[in-house]
């Protein structure tokens, strides 16, 4: 068994949690910004093709007290790194720190790299080369004020890259805070889904992605895999039996719709490149105009907000407008908004029944719950979770 640490966006640890109990994870010790777990390799596996909610999947190689930045070049120098992988990859070392008193990072990470082409030149006469874009290992080093904690990275791209996303337009959310946020708002396959802001149609791509069981990384390559102690047979077993459990690609009951056209053009590519374009009806229109496509459902979106795309002034005229749309054309629906702005339910004029703390990469955000009770002109307030 093997021990873990999987990332994950602030606030969606508790569904990491679930997510990696599925996956078999033993001793789960749930901390801020992800999880450490213990496992053997197949679970590891098996948490990278599945997970929708994590950034990565570290592997814990080393750990112990430090004093300065010689006990970290030790450390590193007497980790095995050729057991893992050889002299022709390329590498790439990251460090973080909380509470540190070491004054520089960057020599940190330079004295890590250092070190493990150190050992490689001791141990094989040979030395791996940097590469800062595309490297074929990753190795991570995470040091509190006491101890230094060096990881190997099973994912490799962020788990967030699914694969097929090729258009994009101004202001995405990742697709592991979008999957977080379908989990949150209560939504199951079968009820009628819409994100009337679609973008370039992450939520979109999420729902349909789960409504037709296919798995996040089933499009993707892994890290693992480049690792010497990688076993193949386990993992085609893994990997046949995902994609053994797709269905096809059909009307799912989702939509989605965008102001603007070169958005929902963006969206139409990157679900057709997915194989998901039959599961989700898109068109252009304005969320202040347009229809609910069904008599209930869950309506999810990313609106504008102010350190983002729009200016205070055209968003204290949009979000009134917004919340008169909601009340008028959307009564029996639930609608979940992720904002950084704590001003949008007093802007809107709605109520919230649940506010639940998020970050959207840096941005400390809420998602908001509105329960847009048919025959009220009011959202209904009801139990809320501390700001």
């Amino acid at each position: 068994m093997e021990t873990f640490f999987a990332s994950c966006p602030r606030g969606l640890e508790h569904l990491l949690l679930e997510e990696l109990a599925a996956a078999g994870a033993h001793d789960r010790q749930q901390i801020l910004g992800g999880v450490h777990f213990v496992a053997d390799w197949p679970v590891c596996y098996r948490a990278n093709l599945h997970s929708r909610i994590a950034t990565r999947i570290l592997w814990r190689v080393a750990q112990a007290p430090y004093g300065n930045e010689e006990d970290i070049y030790r450390l590193a120098l007497d980790t095995p790194w050729p057991t893992w992988f050889v002299a022709e990859q390329t590498i790439r070392v990251d460090v973080n720190a909380v509470k540190s008193p070491l004054k520089s990072l960057e020599f940190v990470t330079l004295r890590i790299k250092d070190a493990i082409c150190d050992r490689f030149r001791r141990d094989t006469g040979q030395r791996p080369s940097v590469d800062t874009r595309q490297p074929d290992v990753r190795v991570h080093g995470f040091i509190t004020k006491d101890d230094c904690t060096l990881y190997l990275d099973t994912s490799g791209a962020p788990l967030y890259q699914r694969g097929f996303r090729q258009k994009t337009v101004e202001a995405p959310i990742k697709e592991n805070l979008a999957a977080g946020i379908l989990r949150l708002s209560g939504w199951q396959p079968g009820v009628p889904l819409l994100d009337p802001m679609c973008g370039s149609g992450t939520f979109l791509l999420e729902a349909a992605q789960i409504a037709l069981g296919v798995a996040p990384g089933a499009g993707r390559p892994f890290a693992f895999q480049r690792l010497r102690q990688f076993d193949p047979r386990a993992w085609k077993r893994l990997f046949d039996a995902a994609r053994a459990g797709e269905a096809a690609a059909a009307e799912a009951g989702i939509f989605g719709s965008d102001l603007s056209p070169v958005a929902v053009r963006a969206a139409l590519a990157n679900l057709d490149r997915a194989g998901l374009l039959p599961a989700v009806s898109l068109a252009t229109g304005d969320l202040l105009e347009i229809k609910a496509p069904a008599e209930h459902g869950i309506l999810v979106s990313n609106p504008p907000y102010g350190e983002r795309v729009s200016d205070q002034e055209e968003l204290a005229a949009f979000y009134p407008q917004l919340g008169s749309a909601l009340k008028r054309r959307f009564a029996g629906w639930n609608c979940f908004l992720i904002s950084a702005d704590s001003r949008l339910p007093k802007m809107l004029r709605l109520t919230p029944s649940k506010k639940t703390p998020l970050y959207n990469g840096a941005l400390d955000c809420r998602l908001y719950e509105f329960r847009m009770v048919a025959g009220s002109n009011r959202g209904v307030a009801a139990s809320s979770t501390p700001a």
